[in-house]
């Protein structure tokens, strides 16, 4: 995934100040930046739609700002030795909107739903694993899987495994994605795709919430309209805030900035199967050719971190290596080394965003000055998902470099690593386009899920990123900041680490 951060122009509603529309003391509008597709969490894969969601819905777990597991409709869990078998202990006396009691068999309903192969959802690789769903009592249900799985708990609370009412999947059935149904702090009021508004629910089980009375989430893709209705007042919160106006906001005494950290890594994925980037040297010689600290200049606006792991530092067992140092003349000498003097001739794809092809044009020049002749390549998105995930062997692979980043929203360092650099994770399998193959990697990789001891997972992932470091299957470039913009009367809002919004405190003062 990438975000885009575009220059714009302002629009003229901003150039003219548009006049606030009259808004009730209590009501939050939030604007962002693109349209949501549907509201079927376990079909969901946009962080928009995702966010929004999430004033609805809920899992079993959560995540606190700093992706750190919290219970939320679990008050706890125990797992065997082996990680094969998870329980966990549901939280009484709450009731879904539509008065459906929450229980261990709408748990096994949910996760039954999602599990199933010929439901085609898109978050099914979340439960795969789970062979069979137990309901122990009615506030006790017990996971069965078919293999170890220590990242099972931080799987459940991806917001792809909320719970939705059971009554509301047997009466919606296919058309939930319109008819959202949970036990979250706000009630489904209204959807199209460019908006979505939820009301309070009176009878949310966590005391004192919601503290506002509605919120809409409006799609304005544009940046210069985005920020004049948080200028206006006709939103309390915009996210992202373009790079670009920051210091208007900060000018302006009743609006804030906010920057907060993220798990959202930017890099490019190098086909190691694939000459050149078959040789070691060559792949060390690209990261030794770019300067992360210019890329995090010129292509975040300086709201970026120099990466310094194959993961984020907010995901769990991250295990810092140190940043690739910029040294052109040593990249020389090791394409020299390698046998490519003179360079060579490259084609490097990314996304055809306004940020994506800004990144591709500083990374072809910072090439270009070890003799590496790149050509910018931006693929919309239909073609990038049948260039890059419909392969079916890695022969049948035509990508050399892409631009690329990537979010776990598990907040565990298995789903940073596992889908994107494990042998059995190619195309179409999962997400490791750069064909990277390593044994000790996998080895660590799988014993950091055959069990849930957190020490034993914790050496297993560092040995993994140490490995994956010295073998640089990517060019490692940088972690993101989040901009949001807000008003000052609000409080509650806030971006999570993997992009996504949180709002159950929202609170306008």
């Amino acid at each position: 995934m990438t975000k885009m951060f575009p220059r714009l122009v302002l629009s003229a509603a901003f150039a003219a100040g548009l006049a606030a529309p009259a808004l009730a003391a209590k009501d939050l509008v939030i604007a962002r930046d693109a349209n949501m597709p549907t509201l079927d969490p376990a079909n969901t894969n946009d962080n928009l739609s995702i966010s929004a969601e999430r004033s609805m819905y809920q899992g079993l777990y959560g995540f606190d700002r700093n992706m750190k597991l919290v219970p939320l409709l679990a008050t706890g869990y125990t797992v065997n030795a082996d990680a094969t078998e998870f329980v966990f202990h549901l939280r009484h006396g709450v009731t879904f909107h539509d008065g459906t009691p929450f229980n261990a068999e709408a748990v096994k309903v949910n996760i039954t739903r999602l599990e199933d192969p010929a439901n085609h959802l898109s978050r099914r690789s979340l439960v795969s694993m789970v062979k069979q769903v137990v309901v122990v009592d009615p506030y006790t249900v017990k996971f069965e899987l078919s293999q170890p799985f220590g990242a099972f708990v931080n799987d459940m609370a991806h917001p792809g495994t909320v719970m939705v009412s059971p009554k509301a999947l047997a009466t919606y059935g296919k058309d939930i994605g319109t008819h959202p149904v949970g036990t979250g702090p706000f009630k489904f009021a209204s959807f199209r795709t460019d908006e979505l508004k939820v009301v309070r629910n009176d009878h949310y089980w966590k005391p004192g919430l919601p503290k506002v009375d509605s919120i809409t989430f409006r799609s304005v893709p544009e940046n210069g309209s985005r920020f004049a209705m948080l200028q206006t007042g006709e939103a309390q919160f915009i996210a992202p805030m373009p790079a670009e106006l920051v210091k208007v906001a900060k000018a302006n005494p009743k609006l804030e900035v906010v920057v907060s950290p993220s798990i959202v890594a930017r890099y490019v994925a190098m086909n190691n199967m694939k000459k050149p980037f078959t040789d070691l040297r060559v792949r060390e010689a690209m990261n030794y050719a770019v300067d992360k600290k210019a890329f995090v200049r010129i292509v975040l606006d300086g709201y970026g971190d120099v990466m310094d792991a194959p993961i984020p530092p907010n995901l769990a067992f991250y295990s810092k290596q140190g940043a690739w140092p910029y040294d052109p003349a040593k990249a020389k000498k090791l394409l020299a080394e390698a046998g490519y003097p003179d360079g060579f001739a490259i084609e490097l794809w990314g996304a055809n965003s306004t940020q994506s092809r800004r990144g591709m044009e500083f990374l072809q020049q910072q090439f270009a000055a070890i003799g590496v002749k790149a050509t910018v390549a931006p693929l919309e998105a239909g073609l990038a998902t049948a260039k890059l995930w419909g392969v079916k062997t890695p022969a049948d692979a035509t990508m050399q470099m892409d631009f690329t980043g990537w979010s776990s929203s598990t907040g565990d360092a298995d789903w940073g690593l596992r889908p994107l650099l494990d042998t059995k994770s190619f195309p179409p399998n999962l997400f490791n386009i750069a064909y990277y193959s390593s044994p000790v990697t996998d080895k660590d990789i799988a014993d950091g899920l055959a069990t849930a001891d957190p020490a034993k997972r914790a050496a297993a992932y560092a040995a993994a990123q140490k490995q994956i470091w010295a073998d640089a299957p990517w060019i490692f470039l940088s972690v993101d900041q989040l901009l949001a913009g807000q008003s000052k009367n609000l409080s509650g809002v806030y971006y999570l680490p993997d992009g996504t919004l949180q709002m159950e405190e929202a609170a306008l003062n």
